[in-house]
């Protein structure tokens, strides 16, 4: 055996308890079985960790444990060795014959010059011995072990024609052992097997057991695939009523045997579409996986489409669901036109109680949607629409905020199913869950800009609906939508006449203290107030000290007795406070009265009409000043009510003013709706064109020219290639030396530096020792901790450095979030005399940006996170910039944020800037941050950065990157 070590497990160790050489002997030897059991225990554990030391809850750890994975690390407790041969060795004692194989496994089994030692020509004998034992149980665990001590040749020699003995065994638990045991051995030491192949072609043909069968046929691929496949073809009529564990194998060998040219490639294809029956899910995915990569006939890819739809539908777990779901997808994106025809039975899928699943499952029909079958798709859609009315439906408001949110996109992509949506849609205008009703209101707009022949009847019947409309995000989208569309001079007469009904009785204020005088509240003055009958007395300090008595009347309910219920919605939404609204009424009616004016040759009831709707703001007005609101008017709301009462006073004295609310409106919207539609196609020609860098001398590969006709393979050896990083492309030699941090100087000892790399969720340290002294370094240890969520992997081993020697040492840090971390550390070593000395390293800080990647969600996702989230960091600006769309672009360089503000909003020459921005972790955590800022007459910038996230960290980060940045721009005082 080599002297390297391997990998092992460092056990926690409580070095209270320290038993004496001398008392575990005697344990071992006088002891109970349990005391032996705990002796062993002590044992184990000491020379895991490599010192005498025995902890309790490391023998608690080690007592659940069915295997391990740990090696020797040390000549930890030599002299135990051979009374654990006299006295533990003998015992018939089933626990502690399973733990002596653990210790076999750890123990020190060579000398110093790399010998086997005597002592193990008598544990071999015993383990002979339990190979041959009439227990199957202690054969078949004996055997498990073998594949333990797989690397000691010295070991394994003399037992390998007993391990061949047991695969005549009469029990099949210990035939299927010595397989896998025997496969063991020769993957290590072939020359042990030589004739492998041979073996298992007769253990296979005398064979009857499905799991010994399966067991044998991978030891037969592994060592010989001509003879697997020569086998296979004898059993090519039974493949469909095998075991399931033998068809997985039979699958995977078809899949290895195709990668190469082969000949059986027809009837390996044949033998999938049978497995694609199986009553098996594992066997039904694999079989449909291979099958996809074997051949491109479309007859083949429905066939393995429709069991993946199968699969989906019939699966319990959500989670294997979401996996089916990801393969269908890939298919889906590979043979688009040839699994048009299963979107029916991919709809089937949403029902599903996850939403995650059905969003999924959405994703793929909207993908899957053509003209074809967008009616049928659409009609399904409508009817689930239907069902999420039912009491009972299982997550009814998020199921139905997607089913019309999908339905949006169908109608925008496909216009002729837009007219027969567009109605079924409005009827949830009403829907008390406000995130649905406003995702129909985005619909309607959009529609109603885009088909200009769908207005009239659009607009009749959002009229309609205004008395069922509870939300006051949802009336504003409404009442902006009949202020833009409504043209016709009945049609605007209507709409009037609704807005009338929901309004209640003009004007507000007057109709209130009506109300309140009628309920038997006493009414003081204009402005509302009123007060009960029921008075209180209280003491008041006057002016020169002394106290008096006041008396107060108070009311002991709000001014508007009468509950909102019993209230018309829009007068209950401003009687709430809900002035914004009020705003948007304003101008809507504005619109109306000018479009009115323009169409009506009537003057005298244009000019009724246009009294009316100023009596109305007025009144929007004065209520808002009273006492009869919970919530005060805002000014920014009395002032744009106040502007549109200017405005119809002004009828006809500026044109320009009337044509900025009948007109710029209008074309800001477009605009806005081409600038999503433009982002859209930027995003959806990024995400197909992948960038890919390659060498000047890297060979170029023709998929034209290449055997394989069929979609590219899954080859396993590849996948983890790429998921450890051995695939991926090397970075330039310029981007690795701006990765490299000096931990120590030149002048210290030892001098240190580490290249670190980010891969996934790990970093990656490599670090560098150079021992500048002319000693001998021993004992040297490098010693990491960190601060935030970073963890560290493996403890690094002790080395010994010769003078002016260099030493590589590789770590690993687990991350577990996007939060600032920081990797401290020290060396230490013994010098001359054995005198321990230490040096502090660097500290290693951790760059987030390698985490947090630019994302785009829309406006409704962005402003229900932001009031989501509860940790905001907020930074003030300070920079030398002059120009805020400069500072926009150097904020999201810095941070690695996407703007969702459009293009066009932030167009124009102004000294005022505000934007919203985005991004995603890795770790799947949400980042939003608002940029306001204004440029002042000396030509610098103030304002304020907003970043809110779920967790602290990310918004701390960012933060501090910000700040950061701007302190190192500043310029010195």
């Amino acid at each position: 055996m080599s002297g390297e070590a391997p990998c092992y497990t460092v056990v926690f160790e409580d070095i209270t308890e320290t038993p004496s050489t001398q008392e575990l002997r005697s344990s071992l030897e006088k002891g109970s079985d349990e005391d032996k059991l705990d002796t062993l225990r002590r044992i184990i554990v000491a020379t895991i960790n490599g010192n005498p030391q025995v902890s309790i809850h490391a023998l608690n750890f080690l007592n659940d444990r069915s295997q391990t994975d740990v090696t020797y690390m040390g000549p930890v407790q030599p002299t135990l060795l051979m009374p654990i041969i006299q006295y533990i060795m003998p015992s018939k004692h089933k626990q502690l014959k399973k733990l002596l194989h653990f210790y076999w496994e750890v123990c020190p089994k060579y000398d110093e010059n790399g010998k086997l030692k005597q002592e193990m020509i008598l544990v071999v004998n015993a383990i002979r011995n339990d190979l041959q034992h009439p227990n199957e149980y202690i054969r078949g665990a004996t055997l498990r072990f073998l594949q333990k001590i797989s690397k000691d040749v010295e070991l394994l020699e003399p037992l390998v024609p007993t391990l061949r003995a047991n695969l005549e065994h009469r029990h099949s638990y210990v035939r299927k052992a010595a397989v896998f045991a025997l496969y063991t051995v020769h993957r290590e030491h072939e020359s042990l097997v030589p004739d492998a192949a041979e073996l298992m072609q007769t253990f296979l043909a005398a064979e009857s057991d499905a799991t010994c069968k399966r067991n044998a046929f991978v030891f037969l691929a592994g060592v010989a695939m001509n003879k697997a496949v020569e086998w296979l073809r004898s059993v090519w009529d039974g493949v469909a009523s095998m075991d399931e564990g033998l068809q997985m194998a039979i699958i995977e060998v078809a899949r290895m045997d195709c990668i190469n040219d082969t000949a059986h490639k027809p009837r390996y294809i044949r033998c999938m579409f049978e497995l694609l029956n199986s009553s098996s899910h594992a066997v039904k995915y694999e079989a449909a996986t291979t099958l996809t990569t074997l051949t491109q006939n479309p007859a083949a890819v429905k066939a393995a489409a429709s069991c993946f739809v199968n699969l989906i539908v019939k699966e319990s777990d959500n989670n294997v669901k979401l996996i089916v779901l990801d393969r269908l997808d890939i298919l889906r994106s590979k043979h688009g036109a040839v699994l048009d025809g299963l979107i029916m039975d991919v709809l089937q899928v949403l029902s599903s109680a996850d939403i995650e699943v059905r969003r999924k499952a959405m994703s793929i029909v909207l993908s899957m949607t053509s003209t074809r079958n967008v009616e049928e798709v659409v009609l399904f859609l409508k009817k689930q629409l239907q069902r999420t009315q039912e009491h009972d439906y299982d997550k009814a408001p998020e199921y139905r905020q997607l089913l019309i949110q999908s339905i949006h996109v169908m109608a925008i992509k496909f216009p002729e199913v837009a007219a027969s949506v567009v109605h079924a849609l409005m009827d949830f205008l009403g829907d008390s869950n406000n995130p649905s009703a406003l995702d129909v209101v985005a619909f309607v707009r959009e529609v109603v800009e885009k088909f200009p022949s769908l207005r009239p009847a659009i607009t009749e019947k959002l009229t309609a609906t205004l008395s069922s409309i509870k939300s006051g995000k949802v009336f504003r989208g409404v009442l902006w939508i009949l202020g833009e569309y409504v043209e016709g001079v009945s049609d605007i007469e209507q709409t009037m006449i609704e807005i009338r009904g929901v309004l209640g009785e003009i004007p507000i204020l007057a109709a209130e203290l009506r109300e309140a005088e009628e309920n038997g509240l006493v009414v003081s003055g204009e402005d509302g107030t009123a007060t009960g009958q029921s008075g209180g007395t209280r003491p008041k300090v006057l002016a020169d000290g002394t106290y008096a008595t006041e008396t107060a009347y108070t009311t002991s309910a709000p001014a508007n007795v009468s509950t909102s219920k019993s209230k018309p919605p829009l007068r209950a939404l401003i009687l709430g406070g809900d002035f914004f609204t009020g705003a948007v009424l304003a101008a809507a009616l504005t619109k109306l009265v000018l479009r009115y004016d323009e169409s009506s040759d009537n003057n005298t009831r244009a000019n009724a009409f246009r009294a009316e709707v100023m009596l109305i703001m007025t009144s929007v007005i004065r209520v808002g000043q009273s006492k009869f609101v919970t919530v005060p008017i805002d000014e920014d709301s009395n002032e744009r009510i106040l502007s549109c009462i200017q405005t119809l006073s002004e009828l006809r004295e500026h044109s320009e003013v009337n044509d900025m609310f009948l007109r710029d409106t209008r074309v800001a919207y477009g605009k806005m709706l081409g600038a999503q539609e433009k982002r859209a196609a930027e995003k959806k020609e990024a995400e197909s064109t992948k960038e890919s860098i390659v060498q000047v001398d890297d060979l170029l590969n023709f998929r034209q020219f290449s055997k394989k006709s069929a979609d590219e393979g899954i080859n396993y050896a590849d996948d983890l290639g790429k998921a450890t990083g051995a695939a991926e492309v090397h970075e330039d030699f310029i981007s690795n030396l701006s990765r490299i941090s000096q931990l120590t100087g030149f002048s210290d000892p030892v001098y240190a530096e580490a290249y670190v790399k980010m891969h996934g969720f790990d970093i990656l340290l490599d670090v560098l020792l150079v021992n500048q002294t002319s000693n001998t370094l021993q004992n040297l240890c490098l010693d990491f901790a960190t601060l935030g969520d970073l963890k560290l992997v493996e403890r690094p081993a002790v080395y010994t450095i010769a003078p002016h020697g260099f030493q590589s040492i590789k770590a690993t840090i687990k991350v577990s979030s996007t939060e600032t971390g920081v990797i401290f550390g020290s060396i230490l070593w013994e010098g001359p005399g054995l005198a321990e000395t230490c040096v502090i390293l660097n500290d290693i800080h951790i760059d987030i940006m390698d985490y947090i990647k630019p994302a785009y969600c829309n406006e409704t996702q962005f402003r229900s996170m932001w009031t989501e989230f509860e940790w905001e960091n907020r930074v003030n600006v300070s920079t030398n910039m002059s120009d805020p769309r400069d500072y926009l672009k150097h904020v999201m360089k810095l941070t690695n944020l996407s703007c969702l503000t459009p293009e066009g909003a932030m167009s124009g020459e102004c000294d005022f800037l505000s934007a919203n921005m985005y991004a995603r972790s890795l770790f799947g955590e949400d980042a939003l941050a608002n940029l306001s800022i204004e440029r002042t007459e000396a030509g610098t910038i103030v304002g304020h950065v907003r970043i809110r996230s779920k967790t602290q960290g990310i918004a701390l980060s960012l933060g501090d990157r910000i700040t950061m940045s701007q302190k190192e721009n500043k310029p010195p005082i």
